[in-house]
């Protein structure tokens, strides 16, 4: 146990470590990514290139698809299992309303909220993360604050934690950078940032819940083709070499491979929970169970629609600049960029799982959703 905390917490080191070594091989000083807060303005980037759009577009239309084909019923997915039925509860009310006003918010400017309007973007995920909460306790009488309340709550932490990584491998790509933030000192930048960081990991957890209660993601996903892996451990050390070598040349090459940071985590984690005999989300598909896969990433999209949306019209926001395929905006972001959010979401799974131990268990949750009948006991695992 031990040394596999150890483990995780070098590959989070390495994570850090590891595209500063690339800069610094690249001749770049350190001094340019340690600038705090970040500067906000807008980085110089290679020009739209219609072979790498076409490229990217190819793969995020196949990722679409194998989702879609995960959750077309199969020829043995014949249960007849019915989602179990509850009462909207009133904080998932409350959540509504809080949603509401705080999109309300973030999207007017009022004299009266001034002081506070910088900080409205809080509120529209505070409500969402209670009102997707409560709409699992309608379908399925369940909930994260059901399951697991404590740590869920700790998920809040952690998030605040996993999403300032990303902002420091944002430092060598440039692929976001914030506006009506420059009057922060350091310390309120600190506060106003992890507070909205903290609602990342929790709002990808509960959609990934809501998700489970739809039979589509709860059965006709884990009833799909096997795939078998050879020796994990020596999988896992492949993988870690790649991805620890690839992690160094983002920062060389951060226009080439900026990809790779939402795709290199989430293998370095893998490989090292495949070193030390652990399950990581990859593990189920040797049986089938693609949901794992499938319903972090489908819930990543839409909560990515949801981040662009309420951040569109915020007086602190983001604003984006990608290579090569920095065009056909919704909202702030690039089209393709939409893609970025399937792995991102597998991501968030690998890393809520670690929180979450047992609960985060498709099987568990497909269980407890639907009324146990004798035709769907083979859907759940």
């Amino acid at each position: 146990m031990a040394g596999y905390a150890l483990a995780l917490s070098s590959v989070l080191l390495s994570m850090v470590a590891l595209p500063a070594a690339g800069a610094l091989l690249a001749g770049h000083s350190l001094s340019e990514y340690l600038e705090f807060p970040p500067l906000t303005a807008p980085a110089s980037h290679s020009p739209f290139s219609w072979p790498v759009f076409i490229l990217m577009a190819a793969v995020e239309i196949a990722s679409l698809i194998l989702i879609a084909g995960c959750l077309t019923p199969s020829d043995g997915d014949k249960n007849t299992c019915k989602v179990r039925g509850g009462r909207f509860p009133w904080w998932g009310w409350l959540g509504l309303l809080l949603a509401g006003a705080g999109w309300w918010l973030a999207w007017t400017r009022h004299s009266w909220f001034s002081a506070f309007q910088r900080h409205s973007f809080c509120l529209p995920w505070a409500g969402y993360i209670l009102a997707v909460n409560g709409w699992c306790e309608k379908r399925a009488s369940i909930s994260w604050f059901r399951l697991c309340p404590g740590r869920f709550g700790l998920l809040f932490v952690v998030s605040s934690v996993f999403w300032w990584f990303f902002e420091f491998m944002n430092r060598f790509v440039r692929n976001w950078y914030y506006l009506g933030v420059e009057i922060f000192s350091p310390a309120r930048y600190v506060m106003f940032a992890s507070l909205a960081f903290a609602t990342v990991l929790p709002a990808v957890v509960s959609t990934c819940l809501l998700l489970t209660t739809f039979r589509p993601f709860a059965i006709s996903a884990a009833n799909r083709l096997q795939v078998k892996t050879g020796n994990a451990g020596y999988i896992g050390l492949s993988a870690l070499c790649v991805s620890a070598l690839i992690l160094i040349l983002l920062g060389q090459y951060p226009d080439r491979l900026f990809p790779f940071v939402w795709i290199a985590p989430l293998v370095l984690i893998c490989s090292v929970q495949a070193l030390f005999g652990r399950q990581t989300v990859f593990a189920p598909l040797s049986r089938g169970d693609w949901r794992p896969l499938v319903v972090p990433a489908t819930a990543a999209l839409i909560c990515g629609i949801f981040w662009e949306m309420w951040n569109y019209h915020s007086l602190a926001r983001w604003v984006y600049c990608i290579a090569y395929v920095d065009r056909w905006h919704i909202f702030a972001m690039p089209l393709a960029g939409y893609g970025g959010y399937l792995p991102f979401g597998v991501e968030c799974w690998a890393v809520a799982c670690m929180v979450l131990g047992r609960q985060a268990d498709f099987g568990l949750l497909a269980a407890k959703a639907f009324r146990p009948e004798k035709s769907a006991a083979a859907g759940f695992r």
